[in-house]
């Protein structure tokens, strides 16, 4: 398996390890506390990013530079949403396409200059998507762009929680500052970092891509006080509370609710999607926007929905979703939610089963769990 950058850091604290896309990544950890205590697991790590602070490791996404004069042209007809009215220090989330209109990956675009723009995509599609992107530069007849996977000269962090704002205007005044969906590039000390203030949790916060030589420092400076972890504001958390946060913002995630059989429009993405987004001047279209076209004129049989679930027995992928004993959809994802303390699920239903308050009940194989169809998010962050 590959490791990040980031990985001693793991194993010194106490990270239960496993493979995650071909990645030796955390799923939860193990700290001790002062009087014989620990810190660490689902529950504990969820609630340290809902209430202060998470620090995760996300060296795994894969981080993709295009650069050269053709790269804008590139990177508008390999993604759904239109990039060319982006400014410099812009990000937006979008989705990469098969003809089909399903879904390859869902991504975010960065746009540090028009000629020099960043993907980062998820782990298990990475090499996948350098061979699409190289194919699609191919087909644009003379193109002039540099693709480079930078993922392994590279690390990168996500810092979340609601007082992760306060830690970092220790160091800096100006990234507490940025707008949600922007980034900075900045000089701190010897390191060079790449802070945007996104996330994948539902809470506010940041991700930082810096040099993979640069992490010690990082560490120091993010997570100065974990030398107490009982006061710490900010304390590391691993994949399963990821999961279980990202299920609670009703964030779809690559392998659950987007597949390459997925129809685009049936993920309620439509924010990451222009069906009409200007052709280039040779009249090209994105992959997968004629797909798309005539997905929006015919409709899509189902629709991703949330459930709340009643009882405390959650849900797992791949059940069946009925109404009156007839199968209607599929749950894609499922938990017990820890903020909510009740189980929650996203699945596809059929159209005519997807309006709020529809009740449904989900086949577990050995019984029925009694559901109704609710608005997502499940969960959202109080305003400041």
């Amino acid at each position: 398996m590959l490791k990040t950058p980031v990985h001693q850091f793991h194993v010194d604290n106490g990270g239960k390890m496993v493979d995650f896309a071909g990645w030796e990544m955390p799923l939860t950890y193990k700290l001790d506390l002062p009087g014989g205590k620990t810190y660490g697991g689902v529950h504990a790590e969820h609630h340290q990013v809902r209430n202060s602070g998470g620090f995760f490791d996300v060296s795994h996404m894969g981080r993709v530079s295009i650069k050269g004069r053709h790269s804008r042209r590139l990177v508008e007809k390999l993604v759904s949403r239109r990039v060319s009215d982006m400014q410099n220090g812009q990000c937006r989330y979008a989705l990469v396409l098969n003809e089909r209109g399903g879904i390859k990956d869902d991504v975010l675009v960065y746009r540090l200059d028009s000629d020099d723009w960043l993907i980062v995509v998820n782990a298990a599609n990475r090499e996948k998507l350098l061979s699409h992107f190289d194919v699609v530069k191919d087909s644009i007849e003379g193109a002039v762009v540099k693709i480079e996977d930078r993922t392994e000269k590279t690390a990168m962090v996500a810092i979340q929680g609601p007082k992760v704002m306060d830690v970092i205007s220790n160091f800096s005044k100006e990234i507490p500052t940025l707008k949600r969906y922007r980034f900075v590039e900045k000089n701190l000390f010897v390191m060079k970092l790449l802070v945007s203030r996104t996330g994948y949790t539902g809470e506010d916060g940041v991700e930082v891509i810096l040099p993979k030589g640069s992490v010690k420092m990082a560490l120091q400076l993010l997570l100065k006080d974990l030398g107490n972890p009982e006061e710490a504001v900010v304390k590391p958390a691993g994949l399963a509370a990821r999961d279980t946060l990202r299920l609670e913002a009703g964030m779809p995630l690559y392998g659950h609710e987007l597949t390459e059989d997925t129809p685009a429009l049936s993920t309620g993405l439509d924010f990451a999607i222009t069906v009409d987004k200007d052709q280039d001047e040779n009249g090209v279209e994105y992959v997968g926007c004629a797909a798309l076209k005539k997905m929006r004129d015919e409709g899509t049989p189902r629709v991703l929905v949330g459930l709340a679930i009643d009882g405390k027995r959650t849900a797992r992928q791949e059940y069946g979703v009925s109404v009156g004993g007839s199968n209607v959809g599929e749950i894609t994802s499922a938990c017990m939610s820890p903020t909510l303390e009740k189980p929650i699920a996203m699945a596809f239903v059929d159209r005519a089963h997807s309006e709020i308050g529809t009740k449904v009940a989900v086949d577990t194989g050995k019984g029925e769990l009694a559901a109704e169809v609710v608005k997502m998010p499940f969960y959202k962050a109080p305003k400041k």
